[in-house]
């Protein structure tokens, strides 16, 4: 990873540049390493995913002052859900940066949604550990906000959003389980069920258990239609 190039290009210069390395550091990338005592992207993902709902919510409340609670929700839903943070990284051109093992490299992993969505959630963790919220804001604000409006991202398809509608609409809830893992730690792959009243009434795959679930409600909108 050109960690230079990085901070140059978003004038955005880290005290602890091992955060941004991390940001990018996936876990196939740690189990080719491990004498390197390296950590990957996923405790900084968790962080980022906090600072992003923040964020969003802060600029969605001060944008949109006529939006309802339930139309802000929906609105932030859509922003921070995998298919807008993936296509976030890939307006910055963030996947040159990843760091991959050669498996997942060779798997196409620099072009998968659940890779770029993880790590634009991880830069956004790492952001804020090294400046603060303030600076973590400023990024968004300039990289962004800027693409957000509604309608927007009304090309971005939330089937669990969706199904969970359609069911409320006949005065039903479903849930979600993960029924299994395949492969191992660096590749792992998620099976996802969702269900109603015990039922499956369909199943995903994906690399995430996000995505897995999103598979899992798109099938079963696709069964219940």
């Amino acid at each position: 990873m050109d960690i230079k190039q990085f901070q140059e290009r978003f004038n955005l210069y880290f005290e602890n540049e091992s955060l941004l390395k991390q940001a990018f550091m996936h876990t196939s990338y740690v189990n080719e390493h491990r004498d390197q005592s390296l950590e990957d992207n996923e405790r900084l993902e968790f962080l980022g995913d906090a600072v992003l709902e923040l964020a969003v919510s802060q600029y969605l409340f001060r944008q949109y002052p006529h939006m309802s609670e339930g139309e802000l929700t929906k609105f932030r839903a859509n922003i921070v859900c995998e298919p807008s943070l993936e296509q976030f990284n890939r307006q910055l051109s963030l996947g040159q940066y990843l760091l991959l093992g050669k498996g997942e490299e060779v798997s196409g992993g620099r072009e998968r949604s659940a890779i770029l969505a993880d790590a634009f959630e991880a830069l956004m963790g790492a952001i804020y550990l090294d400046k603060g919220f303030t600076t973590a804001l400023a990024f968004l604000e300039e990289n962004i906000f800027p693409s957000i409006e509604p309608g927007a991202f009304s090309h971005v398809m939330d089937y669990k959003s969706k199904l969970q509608e359609k069911m409320q609409k006949k005065g039903q809830n479903v849930s979600y389980q993960i029924i299994d893992e395949q492969g191992p730690d660096h590749n792992r792959e998620f099976i996802a069920g969702v269900f109603l009243n015990h039922n499956k009434i369909g199943e995903g795959r994906g690399r995430s258990k996000k995505e897995a679930e999103q598979e899992a409600a798109k099938e079963a909108l696709q069964q219940t239609d």
